[in-house]
């Protein structure tokens, strides 16, 4: 349910809204994008994903987050997206709260 923007922004370089699906890679986040068209022929409306690959130098995105990506020069094979910043930071599944889940609760 990740928003696209395909904005231009002041350096001429387009940026994405989509979710953080992966961090399992030193310095680098998949993100995924997702957007909704219409079928050509159908008038249905369609959701289509797209995976990002993106630089994150200093490691700050988890999996969940909804952040903005920026487009940049060729960083390797595949990363073509640097990490612009964090838009929504992902919540914990059940509302929990890391103290309850390490058992650091006093009663």
């Amino acid at each position: 349910m990740a928003e696209t923007t395909n904005t231009q922004t002041g350096s001429g370089r387009k940026t994405l809204v989509g979710q953080v699906v992966s961090t399992k890679m030193a310095k680098t986040i998949v993100v995924e994008v997702s957007r909704q068209k219409a079928h050509p022929l159908y008038r249905r409306v369609v959701s289509r994903t797209k995976k990002f690959y993106a630089h994150d130098e200093k490691q700050t995105a988890h999996v969940g987050d909804f952040v903005r990506i920026e487009e940049t020069r060729p960083l390797s094979r595949l990363k073509r997206w640097q990490l612009k910043d964090i838009v929504k930071r992902a919540t914990l599944v059940g509302g929990e709260s890391t103290a309850e889940m390490t058992g650091e609760v006093s009663e």
